[in-house]
Formats: C-alpha cells, structure tokens, sequence
C-alpha cells in the first residue's frame, strides 16, 4: 500500500488576497488602461460599418417610398374609373360588324368623350346562353369588381325554345341577384324574338325581362325586331343589328346608364 500521496500544486492562489497594495497591483497587470492600436482599428472598422449600413438603410427606405408613390397613384385611378361588365351573346360581341363599331365599343368612347372615367370589359360571346352566363359570371365580378353589370342574354334560349319560366327567367335571376349582392348595378336588355316563334311564346318570353326590371327595380332597353327592320337597321339574316342599329341601340343603353347615375 502507498505509504503518501503526491498531489500537484495549485494554479492559483490557495489563500485570500486581502492586501489593498497588492490587489492594486494584481488589477494593474489585468486591466489595460489604453486600448491596443489593433482594437482601435477594429473598433473605427466596425463604427464604419455600423454607420455606412445605417445610410445605406435611409437611402432604400426612401427608394421604396418614392416607388410606391406612384403604384399607389395608379391603383387610385384604376379604382376611381367606373367599370362596366356586359355579359352577353352575338348582339354585345357585334357579330357581323367590327369589334370597334359593335355597340359597347361605341358606347365607352361616347361616355369617355362626355367626360366620363368608364371601362367597359365586352364579355359578349355569340351563341352564348342563360346557362352560359350564369357560368362565366362568378370569375367576370371576381376579376373585374364592375361597378355596372349589362345583362343582355336570352335570345339564343328564346330561339332554342327553352322554357321561360324553368330556365331562361330562373337563369336571369340567378345573375341578377348575383351582380346584386356583389354590390354591382343591373341594367337588362330586353329581347325580343322573331314572329314565328307563336304568339304565346314570344309574348310570354318579352314579358319576362319586364316583369324582372319591375320585381328588383331594374333599368330596362327593350328592342323591337320590328322597328328596327323597318328602319332598315338589321342586316340581312333579320336578327342581327348592322352599324346603324348598334348606333341605335348604343344610345338607347348610353341614356339609361346616365339615368341610372343621376
């Protein structure tokens, strides 16, 4: 068995150090009383840093706000205009014209010239039908917010002998509501359908879009076959408007729409 151990001596003091004197000169050979040129240089270094990051920080706060200056800007004007969506069939997409002299064309000029901020967004498809419409109208208000929803559907229907009251009235009522609840105004335009059709039928079908611009308070443009045959306004198919019978209907729409804003 070892008779003793030797341990190591200490790192360190193994007695309190209770002299002032000498804990004077312990803190002395500790503590620098200057600070070393390499911690200067790194101090000046890091002050520079620290102030060329802050400037740099000013200057991209400020580009940031000059650019979204007039981002704002363009967003205001876009929301000031008054947005007008016509879903429609071959009468709004100007089947047989021009895009330009198809009556929503015409129609947003003319307000533009009398000095109103107005897009019209032509949804107007030929052939297209109740049920069509009531499709694509959910996406038309999501896209476009319009302020003003020109329905002018129901014709193809009409000339497909569809049921009036099961699908073409229940279709048109669909879309009313819908543009109505999406906080957009309605205008309906009325159609009316050749002779051959019976009396019974083409009455009951003209009477409907009456009888919804009455039950939710809407604008109605009706047209007359008719009258626009004997004036010489429809082309020679007898269901389609030429250029003067846009013109015609453009201004019947364009007085109803400044009624409806008054």
């Amino acid at each position: 068995m070892a008779k003793r151990v030797v341990l190591p001596d200490p790192d360190g003091p193994t007695k309190e150090m209770g002299l002032p004197c000498s804990t004077d000169k312990l803190i002395s050979l500790t503590i620098v009383k200057r600070p070393s040129g390499l911690l200067t240089s790194f101090v000046m270094f890091l002050t520079s840093k620290i102030e060329f990051f802050t400037r740099y920080l000013i200057l991209l706060l400020g580009i940031l706000l000059l650019v979204a200056s007039p981002v704002h800007s363009s967003n205001q004007s876009i929301k000031e205009k008054y947005i007008t969506v016509v879903l429609g069939d071959s009468l709004s997409a100007g089947y047989g014209v021009k895009i330009k002299e198809s009556w929503p064309s015409v129609l947003e000029s003319n307000l533009n010239a009398s000095g109103m901020n107005i897009a019209i967004v032509n949804a107007g498809i030929s052939g297209d039908t109740t049920s069509g419409g009531l499709f694509r109208l959910p996406k038309l208000l999501k896209e476009h917010e319009p302020d003003l929803v020109i329905l002018e559907l129901g014709g193809n229907d009409g000339l497909r002998g569809m049921s009036v009251k099961k699908v073409i009235r229940k279709n048109l009522e669909a879309m009313i509501k819908m543009s109505l609840k999406d906080g957009a105004d309605v205008l309906l335009i009325g159609v009316e359908l050749p002779p051959n059709y019976g009396e019974q039928y083409t009455n009951s079908f003209k009477d409907m879009y009456a009888e919804l611009a009455i039950e939710y308070n809407l604008p109605l443009v009706n047209g007359s076959i008719k009258e626009m045959v004997s004036l010489n306004l429809m082309q020679a198919d007898g269901i389609h408007p030429n250029i003067k019978g846009h013109l015609q209907i453009e201004e019947e729409i364009r007085n109803a729409i400044l009624t409806l804003l008054d």
